[in-house]
């Protein structure tokens, strides 16, 4: 049976396809491009497979070229993490950690928190992913995703870090210009602010489900980040889940509405990884990191609510994982 005998040969193909480019990938691993396009001929030769698609212009993976993708890139990073790890002289985290987060997580909790672990962890690279789109964590070879739904793939382990609400909130000169719902039905004469895609576009949930209010607006996004803007410019009412709207609350500039009748929805949030890899010591650190980090989620703060036309102050409540 053919193998895979040569890690050149693997850094080639690797490095080609993910670049697009011969010329590229030869630079980078100080070979020519001849001497390049030879390794990952001699590997499809003894494959018995095309890995590559060639034309004058650019490079492709071929579908069989993309299966074995992300095992070559796996094998090459775990020799990588191999020597990394003898020349540490011990179990430390060292080599590079893919991840992939959610927007909202990324953009607002985690990036905040990524020097700290890095500081921690010098020997170790984090290649971060933020973006909000299904990923298959083994096809892709990543090692830690974070996100809002669980993972329902026997491939994967998870951990639970915590649960994650979703708040209703306005500015104060929204609040001061339009006035403040009393009741959810009050919501059918403001400006709500919806985004494509995500729950928020639906209808709002009040009293555990039992109430749906159809809301709308002068506005429709696709960020999350534009929505807390135009909230925060006094566009409209957002309803939006806490990792990112939290803090603009805590330092009173939205303020909470309806806190006793909106459903919060409360999702949990889970970190998962390829089953097995959790041992794996950088793994471990960044999964061990984010249960601490979110034990008692920063979003945890004394929210501003308002209630008959009054503010006052009142622990928003939380869930922690066990």
């Amino acid at each position: 049976m053919p193998k895979l005998r040569t890690r050149t040969e693997m850094e080639a193909f690797v490095r080609t396809a993910e670049l697009g480019s011969f010329s590229a990938a030869s630079r980078e691993l100080a070979l020519s491009p001849s001497a390049l396009s030879k390794f990952v001929k001699r590997l499809e030769m003894r494959l018995g497979i095309r890995l590559l698609n060639r034309t004058t212009r650019s490079v492709s993976v071929t579908q069989e070229g993309a299966r074995l993708l992300p095992r070559c890139r796996r094998i090459l990073e775990e020799m990588e993490t191999a020597e990394n790890e003898v020349m540490a002289g011990g179990d430390q985290p060292v080599g590079r950690l893919t991840m992939t987060v959610g927007v909202g997580f990324g953009m607002y909790q985690f990036l905040p928190i990524l020097p700290d672990f890095l500081s921690r962890y010098p020997q170790v690279t984090v290649d971060l992913r933020i973006e909000d789109r299904e990923v298959d964590l083994v096809k892709e070879g990543i090692d830690v995703a974070v996100r809002l739904v669980a993972p329902h793939d026997s491939r994967l382990g998870m951990r639970k870090l915590c649960d994650v609400e979703r708040v209703l909130c306005a500015s104060r000169r929204y609040l001061r210009q339009f006035g403040t719902p009393r009741m959810p039905e009050d919501l059918e004469n403001h400006n709500c602010i919806a985004s494509h895609g995500l729950t928020s576009a639906a209808p709002w949930s009040f009293e555990h489900g039992k109430k749906m209010i159809s809301v709308g607006g002068n506005i429709t996004v696709n960020s999350a980040d534009a929505m807390l803007r135009l909230a925060l410019m006094g566009k409209g009412i957002i309803r939006m889940n806490e990792m990112v709207v939290g803090k603009a609350i805590g330092e009173g500039r939205l303020v909470s509405l309806l806190v006793h009748s909106h459903d919060p929805q409360r999702t949990p949030l889970y970190a998962a990884y390829p089953a097995g890899r959790e041992k794996v010591p950088r793994i471990a650190a960044m999964i061990q990191y984010l249960a601490e980090s979110f034990r008692q989620p920063p979003w945890g703060h004394e929210q501003i609510v308002t209630r008959n036309g009054s503010t006052s102050k009142a622990r928003h409540p939380r869930k922690v994982a066990e």
